[in-house]
């Protein structure tokens, strides 16, 4: 069982924790959907594990609520309890959750109405489209174009490495109108997947499997009303957006840690040499308090960037950077030191920590690779000194 006394810290209301109880016995008594892994029918164990999550509620938390509001800590809850029982589950919510977001946080009331509930409901699978072959992390080199003609857009350009891709119903997409050089010149889109001159170039297969492709936009034309914001303010929703869902994607690395940590910590009780149990040894006790330590302070970085944002702060770009930084690059050494104590056990195909170890490394890519998110903390830092970039 995963340490749960984090609940106890103040960064979290009650609701809160009644919140991680709730999801918590759900994902216990629905352990057969939780261990689809997408090996055989990566697109139907999507659907599958997608509606049991509307069906449990869940998915209402990828969108705002009655207020209003995009709860941050609820979202972290959610990821770091999906991701200690399967990376693909994780992968199905947060998708809902960052693929709409930029209507969560920046569509008027008619497209927020029109829109989210049916990623809600789960009847609407969502995308966010930001990545171009020669443009990932750095998102004002972006080259796909969308040019007005007449009361709508037409879009052109390809688009990779969309989590989704092909999957989705809906893509929040990202395009230069223009307005500025770099990153002042680009806005977003809501575009459906039925929409003439967009197709799937191909399906891109991963280590872990998660439905991912290169997409295409031909003469895409959409309605006036499908952009998002005012034409150039792009890079602004693309940065907000992300301020909100890096912390998640640090939650994810959390609850791998945890269930890196657990197996690792049953086996060495469990397992004897020389006589004893694995766990007496003194170099055993060393790795199992590093991975601790890890984990521990990954998480209050995630639940501090979290809490911030609830409490209303208009950015966190230090805090989330911080969290993802720290907790991806931290979990994959949580992960290792597991598969270290499994010993051959530990890499055999489908073994819950060599499934963690696979699923863990793209957590160090996407959202912003951590050599950005050192970029972005350093510049954060100067401009609070008053200096640098």
């Amino acid at each position: 069982m995963a340490d749960r006394t984090f609940l106890d810290w103040p960064f979290f209301a009650d609701r809160h924790r009644a919140f991680a109880a709730d999801i918590e016995a759900w994902a216990g008594a629905n352990g057969d959907v939780l261990n689809l892994h997408g090996d055989h029918d990566l697109d139907g164990d999507c659907r599958r594990i997608l509606k049991a999550l509307a069906d449990g509620g869940w998915l209402r938390n990828a969108v705002p609520d009655a207020d209003g509001r995009l709860d941050v800590r609820t979202l972290c809850l959610t990821r770091e309890t999906l991701a200690r029982r399967s990376g693909l589950a994780d992968f199905v919510f947060a998708m809902q959750g960052l693929g709409s977001g930029p209507i969560s946080l920046f569509g008027t009331d008619h497209q927020k109405a029109g829109w989210l509930p049916g990623v809600a409901a789960g009847e609407t699978i969502a995308a966010f489209a930001l990545s171009e072959p020669e443009a990932g992390s750095d998102v004002a080199a972006l080259s796909a174009t969308a040019r007005r003609e007449g009361d709508g857009w037409v879009l052109d350009g390809v688009k990779t490495f969309i989590s989704n891709g092909g999957l989705a119903d809906r893509y929040v997409v990202f395009a230069r109108t223009g307005e500025g050089e770099g990153a002042r010149g680009l806005s977003a889109f809501v575009v459906d997947a039925d929409t003439p001159g967009f197709e799937v170039v191909e399906r891109i297969p991963l280590m872990a499997a998660h439905p991912l492709a290169t997409i295409r936009f031909t003469a895409c034309r959409i309605d006036g009303d499908r952009i998002l914001g005012a034409p150039g303010e792009g890079f602004r929703i693309a940065m907000a957006t992300l301020d909100v869902f890096r912390s998640t994607v640090a939650a994810a690395a959390l609850g791998f840690s945890r269930r890196a940590f657990d197996e690792a910590a049953s086996r060495t009780v469990a397992r004897h040499l020389f006589g004893a149990p694995m766990s007496d040894l003194q170099l055993v006790q060393a790795a199992l308090a590093d991975m601790a330590l890890k984990i521990d302070a990954s998480a209050l970085l995630i639940y501090r960037a979290a809490w911030l944002k609830d409490q209303g702060a208009p950015r966190v770009t230090r805090e989330a950077a911080m969290a993802k930084l720290y907790a991806t690059d931290e979990a994959q050494q949580v992960i290792d030191a597991a598969v270290q104590l499994f010993g051959g056990l530990g890499v055999v195909s489908g073994h819950p920590v060599e499934r963690l170890y696979r699923e863990i490394r793209a957590l160090r890519i996407y959202e912003g690779a951590s050599e950005v998110q050192k970029i972005v903390i350093a510049r954060q830092v100067l401009a609070g000194m008053g200096g640098g970039g």
